[in-house]
């Protein structure tokens, strides 16, 4: 069975920073591209970032770029989003996702493109 489980949110202040962890197990996490979404109460789930599962190329949405770095850790079966800068608009639910789906070279950033989602933990940024 496969389980994505994230943690290190929590309520911050603007400017300040938190790094969120996910946790895979039951599936081979180095074969995986992985994602980080978010999603804001009344709004549609955003693409924030992702990473190849070579850690090759990551890609960051917009609104994070220059604040926000994903890394890997194949070995602990972790992915890290790093959350410097933090804003009150980056207060949401943080999800991350796994795409199993082969080897791609450029990761997704499409939720649909996930086949395997963690239970979310809240990011709430205080001004």
């Amino acid at each position: 069975q496969v389980q994505l489980v994230e943690s290190g949110g929590g309520l911050v202040q603007v400017g300040e920073s938190l790094r969120l962890s996910c946790a895979a197990s039951g599936l081979t996490l180095s074969s995986c591209a992985m994602g980080w979404f978010r999603q804001a109460p009344g709004k549609e789930r955003e693409f924030v970032g992702a990473i190849s599962w070579n850690s090759y190329i990551t890609l960051y949405a917009d609104s994070v770029k220059g604040r926000f770095t994903i890394s890997r850790d194949n070995a602990k079966s972790t992915v890290y989003l790093q959350m410097n800068s933090l804003k009150p608009e980056d207060t949401a639910a943080y999800y991350c996702a796994a795409d199993s789906k082969g080897l791609r070279v450029v990761p997704m950033t499409a939720p649909d493109e996930y086949q395997y989602w963690g239970q979310g933990t809240q990011v709430t940024v205080s001004s």
